[in-house]
Formats: structure tokens, sequence, C-alpha cells
């Protein structure tokens, strides 16, 4: 991924612009910025509750991007709640209901920025599922907040760096995984001409228990 100061500092401004910031300072807009600045398109966050600031920030990176904000709640309530909340903003998310692990191991496999509440139940699982997810597209960034309110989010495949930002932040960059190659010689029988291919192996794929 290309970092774009330009990008990031625009989706930081936007962001600001929004206002309604019930969290710490500086959480919306590091994300906001840290989105955007990576140029990433499809933007996926997993909440613990319904839509919030992050989902504005997202938002914001999203028109900056020209990409996509998807917020994961789990239930009716949240959604209603992440509607209201959300107000005019509403139509440029899309707001999901359902499992978040395994939308992100399913239709949003790949996305190349994930949000993930620290708060939330079985919040690991989905934050390595995110992880698996960049490995399987062209890599990405994932981030915990709300990191100091639960077990913090490791992974023994890639570095992930622990943030005093908020109420904490856990920010994981997953490089895309890298393709195996090899070269094949065929000779036609008939013109005894060689011809060289080089054929690329498919992917492992991210088995979790």
């Amino acid at each position: 991924m290309t970092w774009s100061a330009e990008n990031a500092t625009k989706a930081y401004l936007r962001t600001l612009k929004l206002g309604n910031k019930p969290m710490e300072p500086d959480v919306a807009e590091f994300i906001s910025a840290l989105a955007a600045g990576s140029g990433a398109r499809l933007m996926v966050e997993a909440c613990s509750d319904g839509a919030g600031p992050t989902t504005l920030a997202l938002i914001a990176a999203a028109n900056q991007t020209g990409g996509r904000a998807v917020c994961i709640v789990h239930g009716p309530d949240e959604l209603r709640s992440s509607v209201e909340f959300l107000g005019s903003e509403a139509d440029n998310a899309e707001l999901v209901v359902g499992d978040a692990r395994k939308l992100l191991m399913g239709e949003y496999l790949g996305a190349d920025f994930v949000l993930v509440d620290c708060e939330m139940r079985e919040h690991e699982r989905v934050f390595r599922a995110a992880q698996a997810g960049a490995v399987e597209g062209c890599g990405g960034v994932v981030v915990g907040y709300n990191a100091f309110c639960g077990r913090p989010c490791r992974s023994g495949r890639t570095k992930v760096e622990h943030l005093p930002i908020g109420g904490g932040m856990t920010v994981c960059r997953v490089p895309p995984q890298a393709k195996k190659s090899q070269w094949v010689v065929r000779v036609d029988e008939d013109t005894g001409e060689e011809h060289v291919f080089r054929i690329t192996s498919p992917r492992r794929k991210w088995i979790e228990a």
C-alpha cells in the first residue's frame, strides 16, 4: 500500500468538520488519516455496539479515496441506533447486520482496512480474520481500538504496534502474501520449438481453528 500524505490530511480535516466527538480526542481523526493515507478502498468496521465517531472517520476516508465504508453490527437494535447516530451520513456507509468474523472471511474477504472494537466479544478472532482476509487480498491495515479495555490483539505472523491513543489502539500492517512461481519449458513436437512459461502457484489458504 502506498502512503498518501495528501489523502491523510484531507480525511483528517473532513473528520474534524463532521464533529460529534464523544470518544477520546484524536482517535477518529487518527483512524481517518490512517485509512485515507493508506489509500484503502474497502474499509470495514466491526462494532461492539452501533456506529460511532469511528464510523464517521471511515466515511470521511472513503470519501477521500473513492472507497467503501462498511459498518458491521450485531442486530436490529444496533442498526437503528447506527442510523440515528449517523443521520445524513448514514447513506454514505453500508450498515450490515451479521457475524463480523464470518463476513470478513466471506463477503468482505480482502478488505484493505479493518477496524475492530476490542470491547466486542471474541474481538481477537475477528482481528485474526481481518488479518487473514488481508493476506488473501493485496495486504492491508487492521486496527483495534479500545485496546486497553480487553485483551490486546496479537499475531505471530505480522508485526503489531500498540499505541497509547484514546482507549488504546493496536495497529497491524499486513503485507500481501508472496506467490510462489516456477519456470516450465515445453517443446513443440512438430517444430522442435521451445516455449517457456512461468506458472504461479495458488496462495496458501489461511486456516483458523
